[in-house]
């Protein structure tokens, strides 16, 4: 058993920051990974951090695309705490030492994204942000003596009891056993659920676990039918997708069609820049209509030189495929973040005393029903902030009545784990997609409980079996929302019900049957 004032778990930007905190309390820590410390949809993020840092912009501004964006359903003083915090979060991580990109005469070089109504997005390495910060984190967390790095570990489960939570049972897949980690202060940081659908722009360990656990040691969860689907992911025929930065758009790419005709503008007033939802669903009937497999993202029109300068990785990335980027490009939307999640306060706080949520795994108010683009890296510092200032002056849980007795089973064969996971794919992106009804909402839960009835029939009570359940819990409840919001608003959208009603203005808590 091992025993820490902080167990974080969950290795992106969310999680890291909030352990860099901690440590500078004088507080020990123990941040629990997957998989490689570098496997988070934070290391992949291209797009940048959205903060005020330009004197012709102001917090407020900020506050108003990220409402509008949120298509009213966001809390209003969550997004005003991000707003007015994110330019200090940024601030004193530059005093730390991060390097963002800057303009010739030393002012931070800012983009423009989609649904921004002012250039405030700060990149560093062009397209590379979630890497070179996720990077920079790590280096400070390696330097501190009181952080310990677990790696190759995966949460089962956690353990409370009637005074909360007080700490996280883990398998060591690389020792083949099961490890216990007890704190006074549990985060959760495991990110979002977007692996789960078959087209994705997120790694293979975003399958939302946390968000399963999470519900299952007595946390609410809500808003799960909001997924956000990237209108920008290179299209291959395997499905496997890579991120095209919105900052592409942000730059004056045009999205065009197969007969090379632009749709997007007399759709909204921003064109390709419109927010995500409404640019990703438009895409969706463009290649329904001509019965096509993409469209296509066109940079002709720009400069070469600086595009290449600007989006150096995603121009390699494209030369590696013998793809010319700063041509055009084959794009297709993609599963990319999961707006709903856990519910938290405005400190973290989820409903089981001790347990922390944050970054996307957590449902603080701020993404309403659609994500503002580059609004997710901002959320994990600011809010891992004050995950931090919060626990330091609250009683933890004891760290001496802890006793866990409990044995997971050993994992025995993966097969049919990997069946359920690619069927379960299937089936999300198929029925509960970026355009939904009734019909194959009913059908996606026909399927579920099928891969549950497979589940039960296999007798196999492993490891394996557990984490299959946990995808079909999430699957689950992504569906059951989706089904009971009868109507369309912001990542949610239903052909049977296509306007927003006002009756379902308002957040609903996803359950299981």
């Amino acid at each position: 058993m091992y025993q820490f004032d902080y167990i974080v778990v969950g290795g992106g930007l969310a999680g890291l920051y909030t352990a860099h905190r901690a440590a500078l309390t004088g507080a020990t820590v123990a941040i629990i990974t997957k998989e490689d410390i570098t496997d988070s949809n934070s290391y992949y993020a291209q797009g940048g951090i959205a903060a005020v840092t330009a004197e012709d912009d102001k917090p407020s501004n900020h506050f108003e695309d990220t409402i509008e964006a949120g298509r009213g359903l966001c809390d209003e003083e969550a997004v005003r705490i991000l707003t007015e915090e994110a330019p200090h979060r940024i601030r004193e991580l530059i005093a730390l030492g991060m390097h963002f990109d800057v303009e010739a005469g030393g002012d931070l070089s800012l983009g423009l994204e989609g649904g921004h109504r002012h250039k405030r997005i700060l990149h560093a390495g062009g397209d590379s942000t979630g890497r070179k910060v996720t990077e920079f984190m790590i280096e400070e967390i390696k330097r501190d003596k009181r952080i310990r790095l677990f790696t190759e570990r995966q949460a089962v489960h956690l353990l409370v009891d009637d005074d909360g939570c007080y700490g996280v049972s883990v398998w060591n897949w690389s020792k083949d056993c099961e490890e216990v980690y007890c704190g006074k202060h549990i985060v959760m940081a495991t990110g979002g659920s977007a692996a789960i659908y078959d087209r994705t722009t997120n790694p293979n360990v975003s399958i939302g676990d946390g968000i399963a656990i999470c519900y299952h040691a007595g946390c609410k969860v809500r808003d799960l039918e909001f997924v956000q689907f990237h209108p920008t992911a290179l299209y291959s025929e395997t499905g496997h997708s890579f991120l095209i930065s919105e900052a592409v758009r942000g730059e004056g790419a045009h999205l065009l069609n197969s007969r090379g005709e632009r749709f997007m503008p007399g759709v909204h007033e921003l064109a390709e820049l419109a927010p995500r939802d409404v640019v990703a669903r438009q895409i969706f009937q463009e290649m329904q209509r001509l019965d096509d497999n993409f469209v296509y993202l066109s940079l002709a029109h720009l400069d070469k030189d600086i595009i290449r300068h600007r989006f150096p990785t995603i121009t390699q990335h494209c030369k590696q495929l013998g793809l010319d980027f700063t041509d055009k490009i084959p794009v297709v939307p993609a599963a990319h973040y999961t707006v709903g999640g856990v519910v938290t306060d405005l400190y973290g706080r989820t409903t089981v005393p001790h347990l922390y949520a944050v970054g996307e795994l957590a449902s603080t108010g701020i993404m309403g029903a659609n994500r503002l683009a580059s609004n997710s890296l901002i959320e994990c510092l600011v809010f891992g902030h004050r995950v931090v200032e919060d626990a330091r002056v609250q009683v933890g849980h004891s760290l001496t009545s802890y006793a866990y007795n409990a044995h997971l089973p050993r994992p025995l064969s993966s097969g049919l784990y990997e069946k359920i996971k690619h069927d379960l794919a299937k089936t999300m992106m198929n029925y509960v997609g970026i355009v939904r009804d009734a019909p194959g909402l009913e059908k996606a839960l026909h399927q579920i409980e099928e891969m549950r009835h497979l589940l039960d029939l296999s007798a196999a009570s492993n490891l394996y079996s557990r984490f299959a359940a946990q995808l079909l819990d999430v699957g689950e409840l992504v569906t059951r929302g989706a089904i009971q919001r009868k109507e369309s608003r912001g990542g949610h959208y239903r052909r049977d019900y296509p306007e927003p009603r006002e009756e379902y203005k308002r957040h609903l808590e996803n359950r299981l049957k």
